[in-house]
């Protein structure tokens, strides 16, 4: 018998240990991306590989975190203690090749894992062939190093040679070492939280709180589910892809059906995997249905597997939403994601439309500088930049945030310009960017970098050509813009996707989407 208010209790402990783990990595990190925008999710899984607890961290780790503990549980035959595996493959449970996943065992008094802690971090660099590895890609090893699950630690012992490897094939490896040791901290962390709760409450018990409180949260959202309107609705959306010089539009369709406790999103029709890097795993597009599906659910049912048993996702193989290797996938894990997020929603309008709001920026504006400093050592930035949120039925969208399946902040200012030879000579507000209607728009922002070394830089964006959607009657959001003012302060519009070199003295401007606007004014 399970007794409501211990679980509840145990709920805060699993979370405050996945939560104490991230603060842990963001206090210990190196890279501005991670201890600054604080691009990181660390979580709790059950010895059978099913999550307990993940801190409120970063939304398109929802499905991929899970999908990647199964690959690793699947490659890794023996485990002892103090052992640790490391990991990016996209095609092995990874995301795509900057986000780097640790994964530590937990004994508490057995031969077998009685958990698991995980952390997943961006890290800013991790080779390829430009700065900040997100390239404008056809293949996967265009975008860097790619690691299979493999043990950095073994009972305790560094895999040094591992590490000199992957050290050598980055263009920052002080700072990546720095990260990576952060990661190993959060782990450090979490281990001994778990075994705090064990020495106090004993196995038996903290196991079964475990277990319950993932049918809990099954029993929970199978009755929120079952309180949506059943039926069926149909969407599409369009990420854009330039090729030779002529924009094309890459196609996601899904339908959504609800009937009594179970949802199905079915993404069959969807565009096939292209020689682009907006390719996704499907990790990512169950990450982005995952994501939807539970913040249509009440925020007191605990974030673990229980949450998602009753969701089905169909996608097809080789499609651009359920990738394979070796095509490249940079940009599915920021961008496509995004897009995904927007055709749930705007089919989930047709079924639900009070609780549905318009479209949100649609990008991560995700902006990579690279070069080398005056004293040779090589630096490598990335960011990604807020815009405005859709208005919904009852309240304006928001401005100047980041929206979806990023949940990152901006870089500081004087965090930026201490770290990197750029400065920022704006940062504001995109007036008049959100849509009109009875609730508008968020408004997105406008932030313009003036370089001050010759380097290189990588834009991966979207809402450059389509815009953010409104609905019953709200208008559009305005499209982002990526300007180019060369020295002579000639104003040059540059794609949505764009890599190329920048003189000293050049500046990029980026003004971002705003959200689409709700209801006629």
């Amino acid at each position: 018998m399970m007794d409501a208010i211990t679980l509840e209790i145990y709920r805060h402990r699993f979370n405050g240990i996945a939560e104490e783990m991230g603060l842990t990595l963001k206090r210990t990190a190196y890279s501005p991306n991670i201890k600054e925008r604080e691009d990181f999710s660390c979580a709790i899984f059950y010895g059978t590989g099913k999550l307990v607890a993940q801190a409120a961290h970063i939304p398109v780790h929802l499905g991929a975190m899970p999908d990647c503990i199964e690959k690793t549980l699947a490659a890794i035959d023996v485990w002892q203690e103090n052992d640790v595996v490391i990991l990016n493959d996209p095609f092995e449970g990874g995301t795509h090749l900057p986000d780097i996943t640790m994964v530590s065992p937990v004994f508490l008094d057995s031969d077998l894992p009685d958990f698991f802690v995980a952390s997943r971090a961006h890290h800013a660099d991790i080779g390829g062939m430009t700065p900040g590895s997100l390239p404008l890609s056809t293949e996967i090893f265009q975008e860097g190093l790619i690691i299979p699950p493999v043990k950095i630690h073994q009972q305790g012992v560094p895999n040094e040679s591992l590490l000199k490897l992957i050290l050598r094939n980055v263009r920052t490896p002080d700072e990546r070492k720095g990260d990576l040791s952060a990661q190993l901290a959060a782990h450090a962390t979490g281990e001994r939280r778990i075994h705090d709760l064990c020495e106090k409450y004993g196995k038996k018990e903290i196991t079964a709180y475990a277990t319950n409180l993932q049918n809990y949260s099954e029993r929970m959202a199978t009755a929120a589910i079952s309180s949506w309107p059943d039926g069926s609705a149909v969407a599409e959306d369009f990420l854009e892809f330039v090729d030779q010089d002529e924009l094309k539009l890459i196609r996601i369709i899904v339908k959504i059906t609800k009937a009594d406790d179970k949802i199905c999103f079915d993404f069959a029709g969807s565009d096939k995997q292209g020689m682009h890097a907006l390719n996704a795993v499907r990790s990512i597009t169950k990450s982005a249905c995952y994501y939807v599906v539970r913040c249509l659910l009440d925020d007191d049912i605990p974030d673990n597997d229980g949450c998602f048993r009753n969701v089905e996702i169909i996608t097809e193989k080789e499609s651009l939403l359920d990738a394979s290797a070796p095509h490249a996938v940079a940009a599915g894990n920021v961008e496509t994601s995004q897009r995904i997020v927007d055709v749930l929603l705007l089919a989930l309008h047709k079924l639900m439309p009070d609780k549905i709001p318009a479209a949100s920026q649609g990008s991560m504006n995700n902006l990579l500088i690279g070069g080398t400093k005056p004293n040779g050592k090589a630096f490598s930035y990335y960011e990604t930049i807020a815009g405005g949120t859709g208005a919904g039925a009852h309240k304006d969208g928001l401005s100047g945030v980041h929206s979806h399946m990023t949940n990152t902040l901006n870089t500081p200012v004087e965090a930026l310009e201490m770290n990197y030879p750029f400065r920022i000579k704006r940062y504001q507000l995109r007036g008049g960017s959100g849509g009109e209607g009875k609730h508008r728009g968020g408004e997105g922002v406008i932030r313009e970098y003036e370089i001050l070394l010759p380097c290189t830089i990588t834009m991966l964006s979207e809402r450059r050509e389509t815009a953010p959607w409104g609905l019953c009657g709200g208008e559009n959001g305005k499209v982002g813009r990526n300007i180019l003012i060369t020295t002579e302060q000639e104003e040059i519009i540059l794609p949505s996707k764009f890599s190329r070199g920048f003189k000293a003295g050049e500046c990029l401007r980026i003004e971002t989407p705003g959200g689409g606007g709700y209801g006629d004014f």
